[in-house]
């Protein structure tokens, strides 16, 4: 199929489309069938009036039986607009059948009888049945009209007999013209047909790609996934088996401190740092540890009622001495009295994870942690007057190993903190919000929001919260 004719095809679809109602478009077959009906009545009756004037040339005058002839084809070009107004396909193509065969058997009686060059159009009316009538029922009332106008045609012979013969050489003028017209509109109809055939089998190929590539996808995702679940299998063993030789070595760091006293500096100072570090590694392991049991979907939800002052204090009351070794002063502001719904180990890490971050990137600086509640949701925000978050940095703020960057790794060193997005998974599976608002050099801010009951979203576990959870993230 050329390129010319491609183009071609698409203009005479969105033609024909006009006249068909949305409903008739639902079905891949029915629109078919209806754009072959209506290209038929669009473009049939030009080669239809083509024999009609050719019948007025052979015999010279426009009498009662050639108007007939005319309106009636004419009257294809009225089915296009009564399938827009009414959107009654069928009936109306059994109609548009009815009116060929009288348009034949008519032409027939009138010019030439049983040898009317009309004759040969007979053939195109189960054509027509097999191109816009696809169901089995509807071709056999094709049939039983075909065979009861015959019979009918039949019978006015067998009565009166045919009309006075038009002249021989009228007729053949007429059968040539007649002739050439019914070729023309059978193949026009086949190539539009063929057109519609073509673009359909394209379309399935698409669609079988699309199905194909669906595929690929959740071949890969299941790749992925048991990717990840290897990771976390790993993880886990491989952090467990940390654990017991670094506790040992914080452990007799430890004792060799209390040992070395305060009488060589240089040697407690050496001391002090390997117990540092080794605290550090350790609570890094226990996120690597925590967030394998995330990713494997191993941590529930143990929602209690607690007074909110109450747990207010226990969350605050480790970091103190945190936050005022790195300079900082920590300022607390208390909810008012009343109850919260929580599971309070979890909310104990988030609130452990922020105020680590914001002691991280704050120096002599200020930090403030304050808990409000709202008729929908407790509130819990932690707010330093530190270096800030850069806008680039937002969107993956919460990706797991995303080390810090630029103004951040300049000033304070770059090590790998699982805080904030584990206090980020953390809200999601209590079905809260985390919310950031940032400034470079002006401070960052980072909200929780929890729900009430009344307004809680309830999730299975920790793995579909994780998916449906999307975290409102803004830079001020």
């Amino acid at each position: 199929m050329s390129n010319r004719f491609r183009n071609i095809v698409p203009r005479l679809n969105a033609a024909v489309d006009w006249f068909i109602p949305a409903r008739l478009k639902q079905s891949r077959d029915t629109l078919q069938a209806v754009r072959m009906f209506l290209f038929s009545h669009l473009f049939g009756p030009f080669l239809g009036h083509t024999i009609s004037l050719s019948m007025l040339f052979v015999d010279g005058r426009a009498d009662l039986s050639w108007w007939i002839f005319f309106i009636a084809v004419t009257g294809f070009w009225v089915f296009p607009i009564l399938l827009r107004l009414t959107g009654s396909y069928l009936p109306l193509a059994l109609v548009s059948i009815e009116n060929l065969l009288f348009c034949i058997f008519w032409g027939c009686y009138q010019y030439g009888g049983i040898s009317s060059p009309i004759m040969p159009w007979l053939v195109t009316v189960p054509l027509l049945a097999f191109f816009y009538l696809p169901e089995r029922s509807t071709r056999i009332i094709v049939a039983v009209q075909i065979v009861a106008n015959l019979a009918l045609s039949y019978g006015v012979y067998a009565t009166v007999g045919f009309g006075e013969t038009v002249a021989s050489h009228g007729l053949v003028v007429l059968g040539l013209i007649s002739t050439l017209c019914a070729s023309v509109y059978v193949s026009m109809m086949a190539l539009y047909f063929a057109s519609i055939v073509f673009s359909h089998g394209e379309l399935e190929h698409e669609v079988q790609r699309h199905e194909a590539t669906e595929r690929q996808l959740r071949e890969a995702t299941g790749q992925a996934q048991r990717a990840l679940l290897a990771k976390s299998v790993f993880l886990a063993k491989m952090s467990h088996e940390l654990k017991n030789p670094l506790n040992a070595i914080i452990g007799y760091s430890e004792m060799l401190i209390e040992d070395a006293g305060q009488t060589e500096t240089q040697k407690h100072k050496d001391l002090t740092s390997i117990r540092g570090a080794g605290h550090r590694l350790l609570g890094l392991i226990n996120d690597l540890l925590e967030l394998s049991k995330l990713e494997a979907g191993k941590v529930d939800v143990r929602v209690e009622e607690i007074e909110f002052p109450a747990l207010f204090e226990k969350l605050v009351s480790p970091f103190g001495p945190v936050i005022a070794a790195s300079g900082n002063e920590l300022i607390l502001r208390p909810p008012p009295p009343g109850p919260i719904a929580c599971d309070s180990q979890m909310l104990q890490r988030i609130v452990e994870g922020l105020l680590s971050n914001a002691a991280k990137f704050t120096k002599n600086g200020r930090i403030t942690l304050s808990a409000s509640t709202l008729d929908e949701a407790w509130l819990i925000s932690v707010e330093d007057n530190g270096i800030g978050i850069p806008k680039e940095r937002m969107a993956s703020l919460f990706e797991t190993f995303g080390g810090s960057e630029d103004e951040t790794s300049s000033k304070y060193v770059d090590e790998v903190r699982l805080g904030l997005p584990l206090a980020y998974r953390y809200c999601q599976m209590m079905g809260g919000k985390l919310s950031v608002q940032s400034e470079t050099g002006q401070g960052t801010t980072v909200t929780v929001a929890l729900p009430k009951p009344s307004r809680r979203v309830e999730t299975p576990l920790a793995a579909a919260a994780a998916q449906s959870f999307v975290p409102a993230l803004s830079t001020s």
